[in-house]
């Protein structure tokens, strides 16, 4: 059965200082056996002590290096997941110099690999100089960051909940929580983070509308930024949690119509604003023409049959709603 980590075991692995002295001291030590078995077997008969010296001195000079192995050194907000012979004993955290077992091999399922796919990249640690020309290779770190990173996937086109082709994006602030998770539950984290936010993002696009419905949709893509960016967020916390990732932020930073139906949704929205405007220019000029109407009856300014009366609103409406100054015209005469 799969084996799930759950938690991961942080390591209290020993100051590397002492460790690094003691080291480079053997190795002198080793070199002066050397040459001090090489000086007794040349000078003693029988140079069984020499012998002694210069066999000890040659067998540790081969495996001298073997302890610095052990010897590492962390920056802040980093960590190193470790292994013994494949299986995971723990990890270490916290700047500092340390001394772990030689033979512990560390482990970082991104080193040279790529963010979108997991796959590695055509030569990812190659690096050409372009003054000389020269082409310079650069080891994969085996340590795994802590420090929250920023994922900005491309756009990507997806239907909101009327149908209506949108182009979205995302960008999703994150970190590791939990090594032992983000090393051996899922092949690369980063590429399984970057994916799963793109599935996110679809499902929570095609659940609200790009702008305000006809049936008067409260939430919208474009309106309801915070309430989206909420559910974006938990939706792919629950998704990533398996990778031991805690997601900090995530927001949308594009949204716009598709191409194909950008400029008919643009006259769709003038439409519907020159509708609103018009509306609130013709409650206002049936307001003003009432009050002008109930003013003159109050101050018996003029008695104005229904005929003139209608005349009246017919002008003050025409001037009111009109998209042009009025002209006015004199009337000399009698309307009868």
């Amino acid at each position: 059965m799969e084996k799930i980590y759950s938690n991961e075991i942080e390591l209290n692995a020993k100051n590397g200082m002492p460790v690094l002295i003691l080291s480079i001291f053997l190795v002198f030590a080793g070199i002066a056996a050397i040459i001090v078995g090489a000086i007794l077997i040349e000078n003693l008969k029988p140079a069984a002590i020499g012998v002694i010296l210069l066999i000890l001195g040659i067998l540790y000079t081969c495996v001298c290096w073997i302890p610095f192995l052990g010897l590492k050194i962390l920056k802040p907000q980093e960590a190193l997941v470790l292994t013994l012979f494949g299986e995971y004993i723990g990890t270490i955290k916290g700047e500092g110099f340390f001394f772990v077992n030689p033979f512990v091999s560390a482990v970082n399922p991104t080193a040279g690999k790529g963010m979108a796919t997991g796959t590695e990249d055509q030569n990812p640690n190659a690096q050409i100089n372009t003054t000389t020309g020269n082409i310079n290779l650069n080891i994969p770190s085996k340590i795994i960051s802590l420090k929250a990173m920023t994922l900005n996937n491309n756009k990507q086109k997806v239907n909101d909940a009327l149908g209506n082709p949108i182009e979205i994006g995302i960008v999703v602030i994150w970190r590791v929580i939990d090594t032992a998770k983000a090393a051996f539950n899922v092949d690369n984290y980063k590429a399984f983070l970057s994916i799963q936010s793109d599935s996110a993002l679809r499902n929570i696009a095609r659940l609200y509308p790009y702008d305000m419905a006809d049936d008067g949709e409260e939430m919208t893509l474009r309106g309801s930024s915070q309430e989206v960016a909420d559910k974006l967020k938990a939706e792919i916390q629950s998704r990533v949690d398996i990778a031991g990732l805690e997601i900090i932020e995530a927001r949308i930073t594009h949204l716009a119509y598709a191409p194909e139906i950008a400029a008919a949704m643009l006259q769709r929205q003038q439409a519907a604003a020159i509708i609103d405007a018009r509306k609130m220019i013709v409650d206002g000029a049936v307001g003003m023409v009432e009050m002008a109407l109930a003013k003159l009856s109050e101050n018996d300014v003029i008695q104005l049959d229904e005929e003139r009366k209608a005349a009246m609103v017919s002008n003050l409406l025409v001037v009111l709603c009109g998209n042009k100054d009025a002209q006015p015209i004199v009337n000399s005469g009698s309307i009868y």
